[in-house]
């Protein structure tokens, strides 16, 4: 059983120790004095460098006590802003934050909900497989970390990413694709009360262009977003450059290229037609997540919630997180709900028994780790 006063206690320290995205190595070193003090080789990789932060990811590793396949546990450790000096405070069963911040339960309730059940799972002597942990950095910048982890070091085929909303016995099996578009349009500038006419303004090119795309909710598995806007050196100037940052999501590979090809098609016909110049950029953000109800990773998930007597909730979503890069990676991995509310806002928090329950649900998935075999 999770001590309580012990993860909340935790999860309190840990929640004032700042860690905004690119700024987490306070946190990391108090992390790996945790892991080590729990009996786990930790390293360091290399990640800071390539996300111009101050720490690299931390990857621990613990031996096991029986033959059976390698289990991974993931959260992140910074937090989006405001995230500086968090002040929590507990408020009808549940923490808060008190000064304006977010609270950073996502994800620092992961990060307390793994230590304990690591704890626990030592304490009960829990036949376990060997155990990898991983804490990435700058998750909340595009995962960053993540996409920079040092994957070779890796041996589980098979993980357990905490960063989700719901209660915990929510598993998260699908999510999306997701391209970044950027929109470019070259025009012509010339002086806006002289001489517009020998001009091509770029932002009513654009407006033009982007008029006809569909965007919002294309159907139940694609989204589509137009979201930044930039261009023009002032307003009397015919703009000659405007850029529109933009996204397509979608849980299926073929509709994220054919929405992504038509938008693309559209932008730089419109364009053309008004004489001025595109350029359009695509980039891959994250791949797909599409796991079967019943493979091994999620009948596990689910056998673990079971064992708290949950209910467990199988579900999509429309976002992505470390657990798709793991999957893009090879190694099958859930995301698993654990009872954050209202994230990324002052308002966030989270009910000390769902964080309680999410350290429980970590101690049952290494007790049925520990009893399986994964046929892989």
């Amino acid at each position: 059983m999770a001590n309580k006063e012990r993860i909340l206690a935790e999860f309190l320290e840990l929640v004032q120790v700042d860690s905004e995205s690119g700024r987490e190595g306070r946190l990391k070193e108090l992390l790996k004095e945790k892991l080590g003090d729990l009996g786990l080789t930790v390293i360091e990789d290399k990640a800071g460098k390539e996300t111009e932060g101050d720490s690299g990811n931390l990857i621990a590793s613990l031996e096991g006590t029986t033959n059976k396949p390698a289990i991974l546990f993931c959260a992140h450790m910074d937090t989006v802003k405001p995230g500086v000096g968090v002040k929590p405070v507990i408020r009808d069963g549940a923490v808060y934050s008190r000064e304006g911040t977010v609270l950073g339960a996502d994800d620092k309730a992961g990060i307390a909900a793994i230590l304990e059940g690591l704890r626990v799972a030592e304490e009960q002597g829990l036949a376990r497989p060997p155990i990898e942990v991983v804490f990435t950095v700058s998750e909340e910048r595009g995962l960053m970390g993540s996409k920079h982890l040092d994957f070779s070091v890796l041996k589980a085929r098979q993980a357990y990413v905490l960063d989700s909303v719901g209660e915990p016995g929510t598993i998260v099996i699908r999510a999306p694709r997701q391209n970044e578009l950027e929109f470019r349009v070259y025009g012509k500038a010339a002086h806006a009360g002289i001489n517009p006419e020998d001009g091509i303004n770029a932002i009513h090119v654009a407006a033009k262009a982007l008029a006809g795309m569909r965007i919002g909710r294309i159907d139940e598995e694609t989204t589509c977003n137009l979201g930044t806007v930039e261009g023009g050196k002032a307003r009397n100037i015919v703009a000659d450059y405007c850029c529109i940052g933009g996204e397509v999501r979608s849980l299926s590979p073929e509709k994220l290229e054919r929405v992504t090809a038509e938008m693309v098609k559209h932008f730089q016909e419109e364009v053309g037609r008004y004489g001025a110049r595109s350029e359009v950029r695509v980039n891959l953000l994250y791949p797909e997540m599409n796991l079967d109800p019943e493979e091994p990773v999620v009948a596990l998930a689910k056998q673990a919630a079971r064992n708290l007597g949950k209910v467990p909730n199988l579900i999509k979503t429309g976002g992505g997180s470390d657990a798709s890069i793991f999957n893009g990676h090879g190694i099958r991995c859930v995301n698993l709900g654990i009872g954050m509310e209202a994230v990324h806002t002052a308002e966030e928090h989270i009910r000390i028994e769902d964080l309680v329950d999410t350290a429980r649900l970590v101690v049952e998935i290494i007790r049925e780790a520990g009893r399986r075999v994964d046929p892989d």
